[in-house]
């Protein structure tokens, strides 16, 4: 990262609320309804606050973020797993993001592919990736896994759909903001990362305590993005 300027946007109020804690905040901005700090976290200059769900608010939040200088950004949350292998709890490192809403098929182009664009799969950055998946193995060994994050304004629930997503798209997890701070990221040649902890399954087979499950993915995902941090 050529600025030393960190984002990190959080999914869940959860989230914003343990950095609240731990970042020494020198300023606050708002804009488009949106709530952004910016402050200090282990010696580095961060950015950091929650978008609200969906690709719209997350691509609003990251323009936003880019705007008053972050040099990459970071975004934590949960999402539902696609790959047979991941458990509840588990951690997904985005290797790419892609819309799999984005479906111009009847035109020719491949669902996901964004008519007339260059680049429809945002690749996350190879340097934060990799910070990433060591942070993670040191802190929750065999529990993180590098794949593809696919995005999408739906809430897939469905055997059918985690089938699709799985086998046509090669999705690891699917959840509702990645791709969208991925495409303004790339549009804006930002470095970015997703980290994602798994909620469920993705089909409505994995009974969970959302409540109490909320917190502890907020107390994870602070722990990550703070090792993270303090790596870079």
């Amino acid at each position: 990262m050529k600025n030393r300027k960190m984002g990190i946007i959080g999914a869940m109020s959860e989230e914003v609320e343990l950095l609240h804690r731990h970042v020494e905040v020198t300023q606050k901005h708002e804009k488009a309804g949106l709530t952004l700090y910016e402050g200090t976290l282990h010696g580095r200059d961060v950015v950091y606050g929650k978008s609200g769900v969906g690709k719209v608010n997350a691509a609003v939040c990251t323009q936003f973020m880019i705007d008053l200088g972050a040099g990459g950004i970071c975004f934590t949350g949960v999402a539902g797993a696609l790959d047979p292998e991941l458990e509840i709890g588990d951690l997904v490192i985005s290797s790419s993001c892609v819309q799999h809403d984005m479906d111009a098929s009847p035109l020719g182009f491949a669902r996901g592919e964004v008519p007339f664009q260059e680049v429809s799969d945002y690749a996350a950055d190879g340097t934060l990736v990799e910070l990433a998946r060591q942070t993670g193995e040191r802190l929750f060994p065999g529990r993180c896994l590098v794949g593809k994050v696919l995005s999408g304004d739906q809430f897939i629930a469905s055997r059918e759909s985690v089938q699709m997503l799985r086998e046509e798209m090669g999705g690891a997890c699917v959840e509702m903001e990645g791709a969208a701070l991925a495409q303004v990221c790339w549009m804006n040649g930002t470095p970015f990362v997703v980290i994602r902890s798994m909620s469920d399954k993705a089909d409505g087979s994995a009974q969970v305590n959302f409540e109490t499950f909320t917190q502890e993915a907020a107390d994870r995902s602070y722990r990550f993005v703070s090792a993270l941090v303090e790596a870079l």
